[in-house]
């Protein structure tokens, strides 16, 4: 059974970013025609251990890393990903994302930094191994202010999915 999971960099627990990352995970399993399933990692919880607890990162990193297909999400911070994502993806081992499918998703309040997913976001996710066949930007303006109320159409996520 094909997993998707998921690694969110917002500094926010439970964000919208999550919210956005979740929904592309089901975007992409409908589109994939597998159930939804994997791992979840919000690293907002995992902030407090990232520079002081090096087994807890890593033990987040192994659990991912057994998903054969990865969304990586993250809000865009000073033109690109966040620090904490960096702070992560920096403790994960060579080859991390070996022969894995990630969909990289970043979220920004301009379309001035659409681009910042494929400058910044992609060359970091390939470095580690990962098949990056498209990234993905989103305009928070197409977000809901409040989590609780998110209901982000799939059906936008699915046709960036298949472009």
């Amino acid at each position: 059974m094909t997993q998707i999971g998921v690694l969110v960099g917002n500094p926010r627990p439970a964000s919208r970013t999550l919210q956005a990352a979740l929904a592309l995970r089901e975007a992409l399993s409908s589109t994939l025609g597998v159930p939804v399933d994997g791992p979840v990692v919000d690293a907002a919880t995992l902030a407090p251990a990232v520079f002081t607890e090096p087994d807890t990162i890593k033990a987040a990193l192994q659990t991912l890393g057994q998903a054969e297909v990865l969304v990586v999400a993250t809000p865009t911070y000073k033109a690109a990903y966040t620090g904490l994502l960096k702070a992560v993806l920096d403790q994960a081992p060579s080859g991390w994302l070996k022969g894995k499918v990630v969909v990289p998703l970043q979220v920004a309040a301009s379309d001035r930094h659409a681009l910042a997913v494929e400058v910044h976001l992609r060359p970091v996710l390939t470095e580690l191994g990962a098949l990056v066949p498209q990234a993905l930007f989103l305009n928070e303006a197409s977000l809901p202010a409040d989590v609780t109320d998110f209901d982000l159409d799939t059906d936008v996520l699915k046709a960036l999915v298949q472009r």
